[in-house]
């Protein structure tokens, strides 16, 4: 244990930083409950899209069997028709964390030659988007997760700094101070009779 005077002053400053802690610890244990339920929301929601996700490229796969029977459109490319140009996010903020917020991807024109290209290209490139949004959306909740974990390592680190260590040792620098200035009161009282007796013990002597 830290050395702590041991005094008066000391006593009533202990006494105060143990309140501070005792009223400041349920917020931090509130806090963390709260961050540990939004991330399991957002895992929830990512998961959700990854699913999405699939049953929507599961559901591309014939338009992929059409793309491979066309060998010109085969060297042209689906792909090369979908390019993103820029992701827009914006500011969240939750627990005090803040957060990327997806709100839309853009992607690049590309005019192409109805010519070369087969009748359901606009059907597979609007497909092709959709897939890349979803990539967008959970990359960002993927972000938004391991912002809000980080905090909550910090988050439960204070908790258990004053669980663990800042009242428990600030209780037991009270009990200490305590105990000390408790056997100076007494010490003080018993020196106090020592006192008297030896001033009534002279006094007697000296009616004598």
């Amino acid at each position: 244990m830290a050395a702590v005077k041991l005094t008066k002053n000391e006593l009533k400053k202990q006494k105060d930083q143990l309140r501070q802690f005792q009223r400041y610890l349920p917020t931090l244990q509130l806090k963390k409950q709260q961050l540990q339920m939004v991330i399991r929301q957002i895992a929830l929601e990512a998961q959700r899209y990854r699913s999405e996700q699939k049953k929507t490229i599961d559901a591309l796969q014939k338009w992929v069997a059409v793309f491979h029977e066309n060998k010109q459109f085969s060297q042209a490319g689906l792909a090369s028709l979908v390019q993103v140009e820029r992701v827009e996010r914006a500011r969240g903020n939750i627990a005090g964390v803040q957060i990327p917020v997806f709100k839309e991807l853009v992607f690049k024109s590309i005019q192409y030659d109805l010519a070369v290209f087969p009748l359901w290209v606009d059907h597979g490139v609007e497909v092709l988007r959709t897939v890349a949004r979803y990539d967008a959306v959970i990359s960002t909740l993927e972000k938004q997760i391991e912002l809000l974990e980080r905090e909550l390592r910090i988050t439960s680190q204070r908790v258990n700094l004053f669980e663990k260590v800042k009242i428990p040792q600030t209780k037991e620098h009270i009990r200490v101070i305590g105990i000390y200035l408790g056997d100076q009161q007494t010490a003080a009282v018993v020196r106090g009779k020592i006192a008297k007796r030896k001033l009534v013990r002279a006094g007697t002597e000296v009616a004598l």
